[in-house]
């Protein structure tokens, strides 16, 4: 029986991404090892198709005929694990990583093969050198192995035109009638980035010159940040892709995260922390003859939020992916951050805060794709942009740049109206310009209540098309989508939701009605009634009309039924409504918000009880399963070493 021994490389996977089972002495999580390499005693491959009479105690068996045994005999002072599978590309590389990832380690294996199948056997010990036993260990151990080998395959290469002119392409490639080519491809992106110190400073210096279009010779500190930057960002979409196919083959729940502000933090720290480099990074540059912590203060903060509601948002987003659920967060990319605050003799001053007058290198610009957000007459268009902002698992932060349609302008140009045609762009271009603008006037109002709908409307555009690019049938809608309103300033999404169902989809208005309250969840920030959020009629019928309409009919719906429970109660009926009476009639945001949402999120314990208690005593009283708390996440962003 000829031997030879061979290196194993490991496949870049959708399940490389996964969690496993905590109880496994891992030297990182999963989704963030750092190794490509799998090293082992020894590894023999040979034709003989003789198998083990060692007792198998567990069978698993998985598509393609494929099994796996685990053998514990008494002779062994290993776990044995004979795996038949149907032989495809890289597949010894994902079964060797799952190992890998798990903590476990290879004392031996031996590559058999049967025709088109192969036998692999795998002697395999723990952190400490000792056989598995646990019986729940081994069970979860072959689950992990079972789901590398049923989705480490690739589709065929699809490309799908979508009704808004998107054009998406399907990942993977047609082995059938493109096996070269495949394997070729297979070849060139079979692992992951190193990690070693030569290989990181390589990364950054190519960065250096073909990036920054700077000498590698010749650079300075802030340069040499936007180079590590790109470096870092470059292994972060490595494991975002396996992600994102995983999830696309998986087709689980995804959960739409909506919020006008994100206050994220710096991503450069954060990043490497949550790759379990950032030891490697430092001693990479101290080569280079540069600081890591000085390089790190060359980066920005974007100030696209205030407080702790802000900051709530992205800490979601970190626990969401730590948790392993498919979630994506929407916001606006806002052009200035809050404000730049400098004090002259004593007072504070606001200055517009340039947050991108040096580039964002943690951006990415999907100029292919975009949305029309109609307002009356006027057009303006979202162009969504990624912001790479991952931990262990990608959390995907989605950001709205507002565009001006340049036909509208074109068409004032070429009638000679060119005052109107730079009139007009201004006032496209400042619903994304400031976080928050004052409000106290009727434009400040209405330019709110603008920015809101632009980011509720291209949102929701971008999320119906990724529902649709799996399904077509919105009764499933409910299954596959959760919309998750961070406090009342994204509520005008519930009337959206009612115009695309009713309107676009053509549902009747119970059905859409239905869908709408099973997809909505609200969390809700404000400790006073004062500080709900209102918007005045008149205001939200001269920009929204339609909406207007839909609000009314809930209302009208809410107050139907609200008198069967509560009877001829006019003053318990008046504080539910939606629509506040008054010298100015009022839409109550948050009261549309509990009418639709099927949960009420307080952040604390504390300050649910105030929302139970004062805010939304009627509500609570009415329908008390709704309310919840959610203590705001913990990130490392605000902590310090002690």
């Amino acid at each position: 029986m000829a031997a030879i021994s061979v290196p194993l490389l490991t496949l870049r996977s959708p399940q490389a991404n996964r969690p496993f089972p905590s109880f496994f002495n891992l030297n990182r999580p999963f989704s963030t090892s750092l190794s490509s390499n799998c090293s082992f005693n020894h590894l023999t491959v040979s034709n003989n198709s003789s198998t083990s009479s060692n007792q198998a105690i567990t069978e698993t068996t998985t598509s393609d005929y494929s099994t796996i045994n685990v053998q514990n005999d008494d002779a062994l002072d290993t776990t044995l694990f004979v795996i038949r599978a149907k032989n495809r590309i890289g597949l010894l590389q994902i079964i060797t990583r799952v190992f890998k990832v798990l903590g476990l380690t290879i004392q031996k294996a031996i590559v058999e093969f049967e025709g088109e199948f192969f036998v692999n056997k795998f002697f395999v010990s723990d952190s400490n050198g000792m056989k598995i036993e646990k019986t729940e260990h081994l069970e979860k151990i072959q689950k992990a192995l079972k789901e590398a080998i049923d989705t480490g395959g690739v589709s065929p290469s699809v490309a799908v035109v979508s009704g808004r002119g998107v054009v998406v392409r399907k990942a993977g490639l047609n082995l059938g009638e493109r096996k070269a080519k495949a394997e070729k491809m297979f070849g060139l992106m079979d692992g992951f980035l190193k990690n070693d110190a030569v290989s990181l400073q390589k990364d950054i210096l190519d960065h250096v010159e073909f990036t920054v279009a700077r000498s590698r010779f010749n650079f300075d500190d802030f340069e040499a940040y936007q180079a590590l930057a790109h470096s870092v960002r470059d292994r972060l979409i490595e494991r975002w892709h396996d992600t994102h196919q995983y999830f696309k083959k998986k087709d689980p729940k995804r959960l739409y995260f909506l919020s006008l502000e994100f206050l994220m933090g710096r991503s450069l720290t954060n990043s490497v922390i949550n790759l379990g480099i950032q030891d490697q990074y430092a001693d990479a540059l101290s080569q280079l003859g540069f600081d890591y912590e000085v390089l790190a203060e060359q980066e920005g903060d974007a100030a696209l939020g205030n407080g702790g509601l802000a900051r709530l948002a992205a800490c979601q987003m970190d626990s969401l992916a730590t948790l392993d659920y498919p979630a994506w967060g929407y916001g606006l990319r806002y052009q200035y951050g809050l404000f730049r605050q400098i004090i002259v003799d004593g007072f504070q001053h606001e200055q517009p805060d340039f947050w991108l007058n040096f580039g964002n290198p943690w951006e990415i610009e999907r100029v292919h794709v975009s949305y029309p957000v109609k307002n009356q007459s006027k057009q303006w268009l979202m162009i969504i942009q990624y912001l790479v902002m991952e931990r262990e698992m990608p959390s995907t932060y989605d950001f709205g740049l507002l565009n001006q349609v340049i036909n509208m302008i074109m068409e004032s140009y070429t009638t000679g109206d060119y005052i109107n045609a730079i009139v007009n762009r201004q006032k496209a271009e400042t619903i994304s310009n400031v976080l928050y603008p004052d409000d106290r006037s009727y434009q400040g109002k209405e330019l709110r209540l603008k920015q809101q709908y632009f980011f509720v409307s291209a949102s929701l555009q971008d999320i119906i098309r990724r529902f649709k690019d799996l399904h077509n049938n919105f009764d499933e809608f409910p299954e596959k989508v959760a919309l998750q309103i961070n406090d009342t300033h994204p509520s005008i999404a519930i009337a959206e939701v009612m115009r695309v169902l009713v309107d676009e989809e053509h549902l009747d208005w119970s059905k859409a009605w239905g869908i709408a309250c099973k997809i909505f969840s609200v969390t809700i920030h404000a400790v006073q009634p004062e500080a709900l959020e209102k918007v005045p009629i008149d205001l939200l019928g001269s920009v929204l009309p339609r909406h207007l309409e839909i609000i009314y009919e809930i209302n009208y719906c809410l107050m139907e039924e609200l008198k069967k429970i509560l009877g001829q109660d006019y003053d318990k009926l008046s504080r539910m409504s939606i629509i506040e009476e008054g010298a100015v009639k009022c839409i109550r945001m948050a009261n549309l918000s509990l009418a639709c949402c099927h949960t009420v999120n307080g952040v604390s314990r504390l300050h649910l009880e105030t929302l139970k208690t004062r805010v939304f005593k009627d509500f609570y009283e009415l329908w008390p399963q709704k309310f919840q708390f959610k203590t705001n996440g913990v990130t490392q962003v605000h902590n310090c070493d002690c």
